[in-house]
């Protein structure tokens, strides 16, 4: 009986696996973002939306050539239930990071990262700019090491959006 109950309970867990491999997209992490303000956004209050996570820097030219590409489709996807989520990494100063919200009018959450955390919650990223798509049930659906392709993204939201 007890044999049984565990070659059950390994097919269970054998089903799970291969229905996220088959779908592609695995859970996001457990994240808490602090915002440029200072208060505090957890990646799982955000269920229910679809979010874009954009690791950048002020330094990085390829974060600061996509920026108003990203402000345009948050601009378009936002009333549809997109957030965007734009997190300076831990070397960025945070003074330069406020100011370049504020002169570039970003629309969307800037948050700091500070002690590198959610960097190394995502995977340890290193480069920017670095984006990811998460569904609206909390999984990743794309990631972007590079600059983004802003057809393909449209296509990806607008697909992740409607279900």
């Amino acid at each position: 009986m007890r044999q049984k109950i565990l070659i059950i309970a390994a097919l269970a867990a054998l089903g799970i696996a291969v229905g996220y491999l088959l779908r592609g997209a695995a859970p996001a992490p457990p994240a808490t973002f602090t915002t440029i303000s200072g208060e505090r956004l957890a990646l799982a209050d955000l269920k229910g939306k679809v979010v874009i996570v954009n690791f950048w820097a002020t330094s990085c030219p390829g974060c600061v050539a996509e920026m108003p590409d990203l402000v345009r489709t948050h601009n378009t996807f936002q009333p549809r239930g997109l957030e965007t989520i734009a997190v300076a990494m831990s070397y960025d100063p945070p003074a330069y990071v406020l100011a370049y919200k504020e002169r570039n009018r970003l629309p969307f959450t800037v948050a700091l990262d500070l002690k590198g955390e959610v960097a190394r919650a995502f995977g340890d990223v290193k480069l920017t700019p670095t984006t990811f798509v998460i569904d609206k049930r909390g999984h990743i659906v794309q990631k972007t090491v590079g600059i983004l392709d802003f057809p393909k993204l449209h296509t990806i939201l607008s697909k992740e959006i409607a279900k």
